[in-house]
């Protein structure tokens, strides 16, 4: 993976802002990051890959899990925020490819936060 879009989203203020909290690395260390992934994939299909979402940009809460905080980060968190930083189309359905891609970058940012916080070991 590129770290070209991490040094393009540590410029935004906004996305460079968002963290993860104590509450979300212990949840993240109860869990795995098998568990981690599996609720990004949930969460990319489901609230993300349709065509349409009804209630687009205002589908990902800001906090509450780790995947919704990393989804912010990593401008993964509506269609709009996608097409701009990621490039993906708005108004069809995303591919499985391109679904993987979003979740890798989600746990890229998810792994590198823990590894800042030195917890990475914990569940790795």
């Amino acid at each position: 993976m590129s770290n070209d879009i991490f040094e393009r989203l540590a410029k935004s203020e906004f996305r460079s802002k968002f963290k993860l909290s104590d509450k979300d690395t212990a949840y993240i260390e109860e869990k795995g990051l098998d568990t981690i992934r599996r609720h990004a994939e949930d969460f990319i299909a489901k609230r993300i890959a349709p065509a349409v979402i009804k209630n687009d940009g205002k589908q990902t809460p800001m906090k509450n899990h780790p995947v919704f905080v990393a989804q912010h980060a990593t401008a993964c968190c509506c269609r709009g925020c996608i097409s701009k930083w990621h490039g993906f189309t708005k108004g069809r359905q995303l591919t499985a490819d391109e679904q993987s891609y979003l979740v890798d970058i989600i746990m890229e940012w998810i792994t590198r936060q823990m590894a800042k916080s030195g917890r990475l070991a914990k569940i790795s």
